[in-house]
């Protein structure tokens, strides 16, 4: 079955991210806090008026672009804390996706994969 992209879908991101503050807690070139081996391709942080049920906020990967359009999530596996979280990618251009795709597929433990913006509407999401 292939993935339904849904415009609809994207549309509630891009509002969600217009209506928060961006707060960037590690910069591009700056290391994991934990893992001294990772680098962060691009900035990196959260939208400050969110909290999900685990009390952290919805992260976010901020590109060089000046547009804040988000045009992917990445989707990251970590069998280790045995969780599963979605991540922004705003701003970012293909390269720095795909550096962030290397970036959090570094380790055994976690893996991820991005899904990209669609701009289709499925026909049951019509009003017509």
């Amino acid at each position: 079955m292939e993935l339904e992209n849904n415009a609809y879908f994207w549309q509630k991101i891009d509002i969600l991210l217009l209506s928060s503050d961006i707060i960037i807690n590690r910069k591009k070139d700056s290391t994991h806090p934990v893992y001294n081996n990772l680098v962060y391709p691009v900035d990196y942080g959260y939208l400050k008026d969110t909290m999900l049920d685990t009390k952290e906020h919805i992260a976010i990967y901020r590109g060089s672009k000046k547009s804040l359009t988000v045009e992917a999530v990445v989707v990251c596996i970590d069998i280790l804390k045995k969780d599963m979280e979605v991540k922004l990618l705003a701003g970012c251009t293909e390269k720095e996706e795909l550096s962030i795709l290397e970036f959090l597929n570094q380790t055994d433990f976690q893996k991820s994969i991005i899904v990209r913006r669609g701009h289709n509407i499925p026909k049951w999401a019509s009003t017509n």
